[in-house]
């Protein structure tokens, strides 16, 4: 990786993945412009439609190409064709987790942030989310997820192992100590330790990890009570730590708090490799329709331009997308009123990283409903 110089994998997966995908690379190659980078796109196949074309739901060939990259970005994976078949013994989903655990990408991080003008998308009261801003930061490979896993061949009878070890532990805890020592300083970690020994493991870990950053607050809280308490209270969090599955149930809660799962984005982070992806499934319903919302691909993007340390093109999209949000450029999930399509919002964003205020869009028009090109 060069100053100027990367190189991205691409895997627009399945459903609306390639259609939310292609506005991110759109937005890269203008950032590229702009700001003097050259990104260059190796395109990989992953998720069902790896399964139709090669039987495999990651190629060999696409994990070359990740494991060959400086970061990796990724559509969505799913296909109705598979989940309604429980019988499939072949599942898109296993090519995602068989890439996290072949590339070491031991944590996902999920932002949360409010839009003060999409608050009423929200299905909680203004006076609850307004100003909640939370880093939730789940453990990606080991856990429930990946243990031995059991059925007889009755089908009466199965089982599925939580396993944890202090190494599968202390990296994502540093992470989201250091992460809360430059925010609020206050990190809760989600577990169930009053039933689970591998919850009592974590928080064991989590009290030996904090005497090395005496400035940060740590509290616990068990997963049930945290589920409630995020929807009546989700400003009390700034940052989350917490194992896989907890992780990957807390994290979805989070995200309709917002007002649309179509905005909130996340990256997958090991010592040697990362991923970025919105946190959207493939919602098949959509494809092909143009409606897919593509800010949640976009803010992954921004995640991304973070981890190659593009700080100011990170700041700049991130800009973008607010100013693309506060006008109302937006898909139909956000103003069924006065919708764009998925590509006219990409272009919107694209336009304002060229131009910013002198952008040939006219904003005033956007404002009142009726985008014109001056």
């Amino acid at each position: 990786m060069s100053n100027n110089y990367f190189k991205i994998a691409v895997l627009p997966g399945d459903g609306i993945g390639p259609e939310v995908v292609s506005e991110s690379v759109k937005i890269l190659k203008v950032i590229g412009e702009v700001f003097q980078y050259n990104f260059q796109f190796t395109y990989g196949l992953m998720g069902a439609e790896a399964i139709f074309q090669t039987g495999d739901p990651l190629p060999e060939q696409t994990l070359d190409i990740c494991k060959e990259s400086d970061a990796v970005l990724f559509g969505a994976i799913g296909d109705p064709a598979f989940d309604n078949n429980p019988d499939a013994k072949v599942r898109p989903e296993q090519g995602l987790l068989k890439l996290r655990k072949e590339l070491g990408l031991f944590a996902n991080i999920r932002p949360l942030k409010t839009y003060s003008s999409l608050i009423e998308k929200s299905p909680l009261k203004r006076e609850i989310i307004e100003g909640a801003d939370i880093q939730i930061f789940r453990e990606l490979v080991s856990g429930i997820y990946f243990g031995e896993k059991f059925t007889d061949e009755e089908g009466s009878y199965a089982y599925d192992v939580c396993k944890y070890s202090r190494e599968d532990i202390i990296p994502i805890v540093h992470m989201a100590f250091q992460e809360a020592q430059k925010r609020k300083k206050k990190l809760t970690l989600i577990d169930k330790a009053n039933v689970l020994d591998t919850s009592r493991l974590w928080r064991k870990i989590c009290k030996e990890i904090a005497q090395e950053y005496p400035e940060v607050q740590l509290d616990f809280m068990f997963v049930d009570n945290a589920a409630m308490q995020l929807i009546l209270n989700p400003k009390q969090f700034d940052v989350i730590v917490t194992e896989n599955m907890f992780g990957d149930i807390i994290s979805d809660e989070a995200s309709v708090i917002g007002g649309s799962i179509g905005l909130l984005p996340s990256a997958s982070i090991g010592n040697e490799n990362a991923l970025f992806e919105p946190i959207h499934g493939s919602y098949p319903q959509a494809k092909g329709k143009g409606i897919a919302n593509p800010v949640a691909s976009i803010l992954s993007t921004a995640m991304m331009l973070d981890h190659l340390k593009l700080n100011q093109a990170a700041d700049k999209l991130r800009e973008s997308v607010e100013h693309a949000i506060e006008n109302k450029y937006v898909t139909v999930d956000l103003n069924a009123k006065q919708s764009y399509s998925t590509s006219e919002v990409g272009d919107f964003i694209a336009d304002y990283i060229r131009f910013s205020e002198k952008s040939y869009y006219n904003f005033e028009n956007i404002k009142i409903g009726k985008s014109t090109i001056v």
